[in-house]
């Protein structure tokens, strides 16, 4: 996939794991009722499943962004690192948990500009922050402060790509197998396009 490395560790085995792993696998599913194949990757190195889930929470609970706004970040992430797990995954909750009008969804999903004024500026400075590595300009935060938004919301933003970072990544990295509760939003834009971004990008 991608042409890109994949790691020879395999997806954990919860009933055939350390106790560490199989405590949080445990608690994962009793939540989730389901353990995502991308969990049972970062279950390799228990710390990196536990920070995630940790900041994950945090984001969720106490970033300051409503469920709409908090999927419209996690998409726009996903889909500048071209992760098409997450994408998928974010994609069915943004339909059936945060209610993320479907127009919004599939414009970030396939490059295209938002309709919704606000959410299109919370989809471009997460853009920004990404891409920029950190360093907006100052035009961009008052931009961003103009749409309705904060500075503390810049932090929050910052928590996201730290915590999408860690699954982005990890599905690069193992090619992570879509689980069949996310295939229905399967997203292939990477697989089609991915070559011609990196080449202006300059990757």
């Amino acid at each position: 996939m991608h042409n890109t490395f994949k790691t020879t560790l395999e997806l954990v085995n919860p009933a055939k794991t350390d106790e560490r792993a199989e405590t949080i696998l445990k608690n994962v599913k009793q939540e989730m009722k389901m353990i995502p194949n991308m969990y049972l990757a970062m279950a390799n190195t228990p710390e990196l499943l536990e920070t995630y889930l940790y900041g994950y929470k945090k984001f969720r609970q106490d970033a300051g962004f409503s469920p709409q706004e908090q999927e419209v970040i996690f998409l726009t992430i996903s889909y500048e690192n071209g992760c098409d797990y997450c994408l998928a995954a974010h994609s069915i909750v943004a339909d059936f948990q945060s209610k993320v009008p479907m127009d919004v969804t599939e414009a970030i999903r396939n490059g295209e500009e938002i309709s919704d004024s606000k959410l299109k500026a919370l989809s471009e400075f997460t853009m920004t922050m990404l891409n920029k590595r950190g360093r907006p300009a100052q035009e961009d935060v008052d931009k961003f402060l103009t749409a309705g938004y904060s500075q503390k919301h810049i932090l929050s933003i910052i928590l996201a790509i730290s915590v999408k970072t860690i699954s982005n990544y990890t599905n690069h990295l193992f090619h992570t197998p879509l689980d069949a509760a996310f295939k229905v939003r399967e997203w292939k834009g990477y697989k089609v396009a991915g070559k011609i971004v990196q080449f202006f990008r300059g990757n």
